[in-house]
């Protein structure tokens, strides 16, 4: 009986230490959950959606660069539970959208998406984001209908174009004091969305419109007219290489007046494209605050980062709404299910923005929270000039 004991014992022995070194083979193939700790969301993956290279760069690696700064303080904070940055490089091109948004559900540790950066590409992809329930919050797309969708996964970290549109419309008005106004946009969803919201504060001033395309070069036929309905003040509605163009050839042509433009232009390469001294006094408008002017360690610990650079537009917007997501994970909102119900009852300021992050049924954010400033280009910077107050 004893004899018979043993080797039951022993056989009850063999099978654990064949098990257990089964399952332990099991989770070096899997990747088992290296070192991360008992949390269900460890390895998981935060996607950034935005044009990192292309004509539209200069603003997509400013929020990329947001996103990843907020993701490697997390992770160095907490080695043992570490997130992944996935790049979706839409260039800005709805056209590449669709595949990118395909792309990111079908990766199944993919738990949300800050972006699409653009509003365009945002119309094209956020149908496949809401048919896989994965959630997003864009820093910067701003077209308004954008919320109108009934997209339940969409949030919008930053004022859309019905308070920037019609704030630079009063800038206009109350500070250029400009009486004639010419208004051209690039027929792109944010870039004509903006500029008939501020026509509808500026109408009266308005003394012609033009429509330009994303990509064209030469402007002269738009010069022309602008230079003769007498316009002192010409508002676009695009993106800052075209901006860029269009200024340089006005300016070339003689024309003194001043451009105001949206957040699509509020960057430092449309200095680069334009030119210091034509890009001089030039007015861009953002839903947002200056990001040099950030809360906490933020400008200090971007510049040290990348390369002593100074932060651009939305980069602490997109570093705010990083750590909403990050924060779920942390408490363990391991399904896209448990982080789109994470998002939708936040209510915390964002570190750096100092902005509560707190979205309504729509997406759009607390309209309590929304800011608008204008910036001016001075001496080859885009600099701070004022905060547009509210209507």
């Amino acid at each position: 009986m004893r004899q018979k004991l043993a080797r039951a014992f022993g056989g009850v022995v063999i099978a654990a230490l064949v098990f257990s070194g089964a399952a332990c083979q099991a989770g070096e193939e899997d990747g088992g959950d290296s070192g991360n700790g008992d949390n269900a969301a460890c390895g998981l993956k935060i996607g950034f959606f935005g044009a990192l290279t292309g004509d539209s760069a200069g603003l997509g690696i400013h929020m990329r660069n947001g996103t990843k700064l907020a993701i490697d303080q997390f992770n160095k904070e907490n080695a043992d539970c570490t997130f992944e940055l996935q790049e979706y490089d839409s260039q800005g091109d709805p056209a590449k959208a669709p595949a990118l948004a395909t792309q990111a559900v079908n990766d199944q540790k993919v738990i949300a998406v800050i972006g699409p950066a653009f509003s365009g590409e945002s119309e094209v992809a956020v149908p496949t984001f809401q048919d896989a329930g994965l959630p997003i919050i864009t820093p910067s797309a701003t077209r308004p209908s954008l919320s109108t969708k009934g997209w339940s996964v969409f949030h919008r970290g930053v004022g859309n174009d019905t308070s920037q549109g019609p704030a630079a419309g009063r800038y206009i008005q109350n500070v250029l004091k400009a009486e004639k106004v010419y208004i051209v946009d690039d027929q792109s969803a944010y870039g004509a969305g903006l500029a008939d919201e501020v026509k509808k504060v500026i109408g009266a001033s308005v003394v012609g419109e033009d429509k330009v395309a994303v990509k064209d070069t030469n402007f002269s036929a738009v010069v022309t007219k602008i230079r003769s309905s007498g316009a002192t003040a010409l508002f676009f509605g695009g993106y800052y290489t075209e901006a860029g163009l269009l200024l340089k050839q006005l300016k070339g042509a003689g024309w003194q007046g001043t451009m105001i433009a949206g957040d699509g232009v509020n960057d430092a390469n449309f200095i680069s494209v334009a030119g210091q001294d034509v890009a001089e006094g030039t007015i861009l408008t953002c839903p947002c605050a200056p990001a040099t002017a950030a809360k906490g360690t933020f400008v200090t610990d971007y510049k040290a980062a990348f390369d002593n650079a100074d932060p651009g537009t939305y980069a602490d917007v997109s570093y705010d709404i990083t750590k909403i997501v990050l924060e779920g994970l942390k408490d363990g909102k391991a399904t896209r299910a448990d982080m789109l119900a994470w998002i939708k009852g936040y209510n915390k300021a964002g570190t750096a923005t100092g902005v509560t992050y707190k979205f309504d049924g729509t997406g759009e954010l607390d309209p309590t929270q929304v800011i608008v400033w204008a910036f001016k280009v001075q001496a080859g910077k885009v600099v701070p000039d004022v905060e547009i107050p509210k209507a």
